[in-house]
């Protein structure tokens, strides 16, 4: 054997060591990676059902809104037909009722000044 097939030899059990030592690593992360595939998966499949039933519940909402804006505009409606009614009823029942008032209190006036004297 001659010296450059020594060094040959020495350089080619250097270079199946240097890959060796390159391979575990290589190898840990391929192992990280199927973890990191793994992990992905199962988020995906607890996100997508959460997702759905967000969506589900926001348009139960929107249902549940529409429902009660109808509601308030009946309210509104209402409250609009109570105020004329109670205009409707001060103009109709009020000015006869302040007539009567006035009229019963200048009566009781007058008994109240003919029984003092």
């Amino acid at each position: 054997m001659a010296l450059g097939d020594i060094a040959g030899l020495i350089a080619a059990i250097a270079f199946v060591l240097l890959v060796g030592a390159l391979a575990i690593p290589l190898f840990k992360l391929g192992r990280v990676m199927d973890e990191a595939r793994t992990s992905l998966a199962q988020i995906t499949e607890h996100t997508l059902p959460v997702i759905d039933e967000a969506a589900q519940t926001i348009t139960s909402t929107n249902g549940q809104i529409a429902k009660v804006d109808t509601v308030t505009t009946a309210v509104a409606e209402v409250s609009t037909n109570v105020s004329a009614m109670t205009s409707l009823v001060a103009a109709t029942v009020g000015a006869p009722l302040i007539k009567v008032a006035a009229f019963s209190l200048a009566v009781r006036g007058l008994f109240g000044k003919a029984e003092k004297k």
